[in-house]
């Protein structure tokens, strides 16, 4: 694509109901991933959007991370930030497909990502979308991850009480006894 194609980027949406996401953040190359963290925050404060943040070791447990808080917490969705950068062997490749499909099949199971993981040939590239002046990567998995919310919500119903999760819009922490069984 060439540098001077305009690119299209739909508003962020808006909500009813206070919305909640987790961003997840490998902080294996810092700097790139500040950058992300800075473009995701900017977004999600501009939009009233609470959030919450915690950061795994590499680009492989951040799936790992999302399925975790989707199974033991309130979340409404999610955005993964990260970068993979292009080394002098092919374990990029294998960390970068691993990643993305783990993503893309949560994704198609309902849950709502934005993907920032960058995957890039260099360090240098990766600055460069990252940063928030320049695409602003993290930013637009922000978005992503709102309008997929909009969507679940826009086209979700209410819980029938069904495995986990309770019969009415509340959600309950693993550790919580309101509403469960009586541990005493």
């Amino acid at each position: 694509m060439a540098a001077d194609t305009p690119i299209n980027i739909l508003p962020a949406p808006s909500f009813d109901k206070p919305v909640k996401l987790l961003l997840i953040t490998a902080p294996y190359h810092k700097d790139i991933t500040d950058e992300l963290l800075k473009g995701a925050r900017a977004v999600l404060k501009a939009t009233d959007v609470q959030f919450d943040e915690i950061e795994v070791p590499g680009a492989l447990e951040i799936p790992t991370a999302i399925a975790i808080a989707e199974r033991m917490s309130n979340f409404d969705g999610y955005v993964a930030l990260g970068c993979i950068a292009r080394g002098q062997t092919r374990n990029h490749k294998a960390v970068s497909t691993t990643s993305y499909r783990a993503l893309s099949q949560m994704g198609l199971n309902g849950v709502c990502i934005g993907n920032g993981i960058l995957t890039v040939r260099n360090l240098k590239q990766a600055m460069q979308r990252a940063g928030v002046k320049d695409h602003n990567y993290g930013g637009a998995a922000a978005n992503a991850a709102l309008h997929l919310v909009a969507l679940s919500r826009k086209w979700g119903r209410e819980t029938k009480g069904i495995g986990f999760k309770p019969a009415s819009g509340d959600f309950l922490m693993a550790d919580s006894t309101e509403n469960g069984p009586d541990t005493a």
